[in-house]
């Protein structure tokens, strides 16, 4: 999700801040053909990041060029009187759920992003514009209404938990609720900017228990508030900047790929996996063995099947893959003169689709810069096609809301995620009638191979703050077997048969219950 109770979750960022003083763990090596291996205690797959000063013998193994995987921007059109290109992001723009001022609870990304300067901004979603296809027009009451569906939908969820109720999908929730959009376009409008813009998909198959819940433990734990990072840096200076601590060799921006143990530009293909521990071979031939492994690679790839694993995977876990969804959000940018701006700068979005506006104060004013999201089915499209076409549909649009006289963009840009071999999607999303039982499947680990990343967080599953907690996790469990304070390093639950609902007392740390779903916001006074 990447927008109002939307996150940009993307690639998983893995921040490993557990404390290590000590490695007397020294387990036996497979018994392979794996020599010419280099050899490491702690392999990470994927772009996120090692932070353990202590913790000196580990390995990275990352697809680009860069670290931040999903948090990946890119430069675009021109500024004012420069020949100086803007920065986008591409992925993750929001830091969503701030910090709660009375129970003193802070977003560990929000954490981050102050530690780092970055520049961000509150996003005002009560600041819009709404039009039909006969220009302007006023949703507000439609909003109230779709709202209240939530708040119904909410409330009656919250016993699906409490009395071991079977789930439901979002769409019988909203139904139940009072709101039935039907075939009237206003009100699919409307609907779509409240889910489909946030989860990337219907809510005919998204579930309501475990979506209300992710909702809940971001935006009324922490705070409503979604703050669009908008530095030129990049919002990836997060990650880079932890990896800084520990990896050596780093440049004032952060940039570590003189550090051995970093390998970028490095696809992996294969992974052979024991309770001994860990093999990666790569796709230029070289291999890496490792006594413990994190892997932070997307659904959307192991969906894709891009990586082999040896032995293969057991069937409960490719069931909880092939399972969970994986959305894709793509947002189309476009750069008109800034001189020829013809939109409202301080209104942030209109709705058919979702446009908003980075020329207003606080973001890049001036810059005349105006992007639209589509997800899903859209997304696919778009992706697909050329950008001439796309450009056209926009366009089109754009003109059936502000007239005809509207100038050409002089830029056009948008990423294609689920065309990307290295994430075939955006973030993850949890299908209607799925146990967290289920879920328990897709983050638990085979042997020595640990799985991280948004998908595999219970509770905050698309936001980069649950690929930082399960990261984490993960680090944590592989820690306590290094300095031996756990004699037989248990791995996570898993449920090789899965049978009905989840009850209640299941709903515990065991199982990635970290936080109680039911907080409350305003807090409780």
């Amino acid at each position: 999700m990447l927008s109002l109770r939307i996150t940009a979750v993307l690639k998983a960022l893995l921040l490993l801040t557990t404390a290590a003083t000590s490695t007397p763990f020294h387990p036996k090596r497979q018994d392979t053909n794996s020599t010419q291996c280099r050899k490491t205690q702690v392999l990470v797959l994927g772009g996120g990041t090692l932070a353990n000063a202590s913790l000196t013998d580990f390995v990275i193994i990352e697809y680009n060029n860069d670290l931040g995987g999903r948090v990946a921007h890119t430069t675009f059109g021109k500024q004012p009187n420069s020949s100086e290109p803007y920065v986008i992001e591409l992925g993750a723009n929001w830091v969503q759920g701030i910090e709660n001022a009375e129970t003193g609870a802070v977003n560990p990304i929000w954490l981050l992003a102050q530690k780092y300067g970055l520049n961000n901004t509150y996003s005002n979603y009560s600041s819009i514009e709404t039009f039909t296809q006969d220009g302007p027009a006023d949703y507000a009451d439609l909003i109230d209404d779709v709202e209240d569906g939530w708040t119904v939908m909410e409330q009656n969820v919250g016993e699906f938990i409490t009395q071991n109720i079977q789930d439901y999908s979002v769409r019988s929730g909203f139904s139940l609720g009072g709101w039935k959009p039907g075939k009237d376009a206003e009100r699919q409008a409307v609907e779509w900017w409240t889910w489909d813009w946030e989860y990337a998909w219907q809510p005919e198959v998204s579930s309501a228990q475990f979506g209300v819940v992710n909702y809940n433990t971001t935006f009324y734990q922490w705070s409503d508030e979604n703050n669009f990072v908008w530095d030129s840096r990049g919002f990836n200076t997060i990650v880079k900047g932890e990896a800084a601590e520990f990896l050596e060799n780093c440049t004032a921006d952060y940039n570590c790929s003189g550090d051995s143990r970093l390998m970028l530009n490095t696809i992996v293909t294969n992974i052979s996996w024991s309770d001994e521990g860990v093999i990666a071979l790569n796709e230029d031939g070289s291999c890496v063995e490792a006594d413990f492994a994190i892997m932070t690679f997307s659904l959307g790839v192991l969906q894709n099947e891009v990586v082999t694993f040896d032995p293969e995977l057991p069937d409960w876990k490719l069931r909880s893959i092939y399972t969970f969804q994986m959305g894709t959000y793509t947002k189309i940018f476009l750069q008109f003169p800034p001189d020829e701006v013809f939109w409202d700068t301080d209104t942030q979005e209109g709705i058919l689709p979702v446009f908003q506006s980075l020329d207003g104060p606080g973001f890049l004013e001036g810059s005349g810069i105006l992007f639209v999201t589509v997800v899903q089915d859209q997304s696919y499209t778009v992706e697909a096609q050329n950008s001439t076409v796309t450009q056209e549909e926009v366009m089109a649009v754009l003109r059936s809301m502000y007239g005809d006289d509207i100038p050409e963009p002089t830029d056009v840009l948008y990423p294609s995620w689920s065309l990307e071999p290295w994430t075939f999607g955006s973030y993850s999303n949890w299908p209607a009638g799925t146990s967290l039982e289920g879920h328990q499947n897709l983050r638990s680990n085979l042997g020595r191979l640990y799985f991280a990343g948004e998908a595999t967080s219970q509770e905050y599953y698309g936001f980069l703050h649950g690929a930082w907690y399960e990261g984490q996790a993960a680090a944590e469990t592989i820690i306590a077997c290094l300095n031996g304070t756990s004699t037989d390093c248990p791995g996570y639950a898993r449920y090789e048969v899965l049978t009905g609902t989840t009850p209640p007392d299941m709903y515990n740390e065991t199982n990635g219950w970290m936080v109680t779903s039911f907080q409350g916001y305003p807090p409780d006074e």
